[in-house]
């Protein structure tokens, strides 16, 4: 969808996820208050900055996989954030340069910077989407004006769902995008857990996350199983980010307590 050449009203008043995320990943994409938010929280939980970098190494990987070793040519990106390289399209267009990506976010700083996300190869086709996860009948209507639903997609879903409560229908906004999808169609996805650190260290990040504009709700490995009912894991299954697939990236991997988000990818029988 392009801009029609009108900046968004933002609120730089309020932490919003996207900023703070930018923030963590040394972005300059953010306010003060996202940056306090930020550094409040990894006061609370050091390995935050950590946690975020290895979200993105996570990214590269698994589009990496779905691209060269499942074959997608075409994803479908909920929850994209701020540009941050590289994005996915630069990960599996430099796998096929055909390879056709759409774009899904709801920020008003992400619509703001739409235009750095539309610059793929000439070959494929990158695209943005004004949508908020909790409305698939909307993401799903327009990515069909780009993406063949009768071939496999690769859906995207990195760090977003923790940002909506059961309350708002998580899991059945996931299930109503993977039904859409056709066979062979792949679910990457991660999400924050207080599983692996203390329970005090838990509550003490929620008080400081608290006022921002979209506070983070922890799932147990359990919960965060659900998103993936009906679906083939790929292994090694259900790990934290930084162990997913990690031979295939040079360096060490950070601890389990030092990441603390789950990430898995799985495949539609």
């Amino acid at each position: 969808m392009p801009l029609d050449g009108k900046l968004p009203d933002i609120d730089t008043s309020v932490a919003h996820p996207a900023r703070r995320y930018n923030y963590w990943l040394g972005g300059k994409d953010n306010f003060a208050a996202d940056r306090e938010s930020g550094d409040a929280i990894a006061a609370a939980f050091p390995g935050m900055v950590i946690a975020a970098r290895e979200n993105r190494k996570f990214l590269r990987r698994a589009v990496r996989f779905l691209a060269a070793d499942a074959g997608l040519r075409q994803f479908l990106d909920v929850g994209t954030g701020i540009p941050t390289t590289p994005n996915l399209h630069e990960v599996a267009q430099d796998v096929d340069p055909s390879a056709r990506v759409v774009y899904v976010d709801n920020d008003p700083i992400v619509l703001a910077h739409a235009n750095a996300l539309l610059t793929g190869t000439d070959q494929g086709v990158t695209t943005y989407v004004d949508a908020d996860v909790r409305d698939p009948a909307r993401i799903l209507a327009e990515a069909r004006e780009t993406l063949d639903f009768d071939r496999p997609i690769g859906l995207t879903l990195l760090a977003i769902m923790h940002f909506v409560p059961d309350a708002d229908g998580a899991h059945t906004h996931v299930a109503e995008l993977v039904d859409a999808l056709p066979p062979g169609s792949y679910l990457a996805l991660t999400h924050a857990t207080g599983d692996f650190i203390p329970p005090e260290v838990v509550a003490e990040m929620a008080k400081r996350d608290a006022r921002s504009k979209s506070p983070v709700v922890d799932r147990d490995r359990a919960a965060f199983a659900r998103f993936f009912d009906g679906l083939e894991l790929v292994e090694p299954g259900i790990v934290t980010v930084a162990r997913w697939r990690e031979d295939t990236e040079d360096g060490d991997r950070p601890a389990d307590e030092t990441v603390s988000l789950y990430g898995a990818v799985a495949r539609k029988p």
